[in-house]
């Protein structure tokens, strides 16, 4: 059984960085929900305010890692920002299946167009990205740092 989540989850954040990221049905056409990048995220994070888990079961296999849809580049950046903040930085506890790891992922297929390697610590990540997404990688560091 799921455990959960250490010290919390600020669910209200997620959720309204979900929203922001979101670009509803006026420029959607129509709401995908699950199979959106995120639509599945807000759905991960109603499930969470319900029944406070850990981890979202098989969460990184529901990715829809095939939308292709444009999102507003500085809303994803912030969004991953808090996110990153939201991290416990578990290092070699870290799941792939958990919350905050299936969110930020969730992320960066609409940011960087793939789920990114995630070691379990904030601090490593925004040197993965300094390193392959420098333009990028200045943008969510500056972000985490106001957060």
């Amino acid at each position: 059984m799921a455990e959960e989540h250490k010290k919390g989850l600020n669910a209200d954040l997620v959720g309204n960085d979900l929203e922001s990221c979101c670009r509803k049905e006026g420029l959607c056409g129509q709401c995908h929900k699950s199979d959106c990048i995120i639509g599945y995220g807000k759905q991960c994070i109603r499930n969470y305010k319900k029944e406070p888990k850990k981890e979202v079961a098989d969460g990184m296999e529901k990715i829809p890692i095939t939308d292709f849809k444009l999102f507003d580049e500085t809303e994803l950046e912030t969004a991953i920002a808090h996110i990153l903040k939201e991290c416990k930085d578990c290092k070699e506890d870290h799941t792939d299946e958990c919350i905050i790891n299936v969110i930020r992922s969730c992320y960066e297929v609409g940011l960087l167009g793939d789920v990114q390697t995630y070691e379990g610590s904030a601090l490593q990540y925004l040197m993965y990205l300094k390193e392959n997404y420098p333009d990028k990688a200045l943008l969510i560091a500056d972000a985490y740092s106001r957060a």
